[in-house]
């Protein structure tokens, strides 16, 4: 009888043992599969995005880059007499492309969405419209100064709003349209000092608006609805893009590439706007992502007016009063329009947030029906 309670509770220890075995075994399943989702597929990598770079990490990176990236380009088209715009814009995506596939050849470049999530034709609609954003920008910058190319960025905004109430219904609320009219205003007065401009650039310029807001507004969409990192679609797009710039060499730019002095200096100076292109390239989509094409705009709107207020502090420029004034009226509908977003927001309520660990098959075995579809909501402007 005494050997027959010890088997029992022998036999109650080894059960005990073999039932942690396999809860630790389930942990290590679903700890397993939660890391292969998070880097191995979509979803898992956009949620690994907005972890890392929110909207102030994005936005402030956008900030920096966009800053010397316009004035790096100026030294480029001026300084170095580099006189070929849209051949700099096909060397950009050149270097962003292979710096790209560098990544994907270390495995480091999240993954694309399944296909049956995102039309081709609007993966070619983003890289046609890149194409013409990118390159139109960078020849209106050779002909105009940058005053001017500020002021074209005004129309941008009423193009996007009117763009997404057409295609998506997206309405703006009365207060933040009046927001976004200090902003385009204070802009406009900022920068009137500055409006040096030839008339084939000012052409280009107002070519410019209309690719500009399509393309801020896929941008953010695609990144917000359907799953995609910047990354990968900076990867999916580009080769369409140089296909188009390639087109618009012969139009847009002068003859007397192969006459240009390539020695290392002016070679390193090309090289670094390409550097700081991808950089760009990168961090707009990140900001577009996180927060919306309107907001992105603001942004830019309000980095020319704090250019504008360092240049006077910092460096004894003297634009005049009714610049200042200009600038500051600007940051003011900014912090306006920036308040708005951020008092909509509780309003909004917190989507719910899909589970980091996927189905495994001993979940489903025990009927574990829970899911997501990975997509997450628009921004309301």
């Amino acid at each position: 009888m005494f050997n027959f309670l010890i088997r029992k509770d022998a036999r109650k220890i080894l059960k005990r043992k073999d039932s942690d075995a396999g809860e630790k075994g389930r942990a290590l399943e679903d700890l397993r599969a939660s890391l292969f989702n998070q880097f191995n597929f979509s979803d898992g990598a956009k949620r690994q995005q907005q972890r890392i770079c929110g909207p102030a990490t994005a936005l402030t990176f956008n900030f920096v880059v966009a800053v010397g990236i316009i004035f790096v380009n100026k030294m480029v088209l001026q300084t170095v007499k580099f006189k070929f715009p849209i051949l700099l814009t096909l060397i950009h995506y050149v270097v962003s492309w292979f710096l790209m596939a560098v990544l994907k050849a270390f495995s480091l470049l999240p993954p694309s969405p399944s296909t049956k999530s995102t039309r081709m034709s609007t993966l070619f609609t983003l890289g046609f419209v890149m194409s013409l954003s990118t390159g139109f920008a960078n020849v209106s910058l050779k002909y105009n100064s940058i005053g001017f190319y500020q002021m074209a960025k005004i129309a941008v905004t009423p193009s996007i709003v009117f763009a997404e109430f057409v295609l998506y219904r997206k309405k703006v609320s009365l207060p933040k349209v009046l927001a976004l009219t200090v902003v385009s205003i204070g802009v406009a007065v900022a920068t009137v000092t500055d409006l040096q401009f030839h008339l084939f650039g000012a052409c280009v310029a107002l070519a410019w608006i209309v690719p500009s807001a399509v393309n801020k507004i896929l941008w953010s969409r695609l990144q917000q609805q359907e799953n995609w990192t910047a990354l990968s679609l900076m990867w999916k797009t580009t080769p369409i893009t140089l296909i188009f710039l390639a087109a618009m060499l012969p139009c847009l730019d002068p003859p007397g590439v192969l006459s240009f002095d390539w020695n290392l200096s002016n070679t390193l100076v090309i090289f670094g706007s390409a550097i700081l292109g991808f950089l760009l390239q990168w961090s707009g989509a990140l900001a577009l992502g996180a927060t919306s094409a309107v907001s992105h705009v603001v942004l830019g709107q309000f980095k020319t007016c704090i250019l504008l207020l360092g240049n006077y502090y910092l460096f004894g420029s003297n634009p005049g009063t009714i610049s200042i004034c200009g600038a500051f009226t600007a940051i003011g509908g900014t912090s306006i329009y920036t308040y708005l977003n951020l008092k909509q927001q509780p309003n909004k309520g917190s989507p719910r947030q899909p589970s980091v660990l996927p189905k495994s098959k001993l979940g489903k075995e025990n009927g574990n029906a829970n899911g997501n579809d990975g997509h997450y909501g628009v921004e309301s402007v």
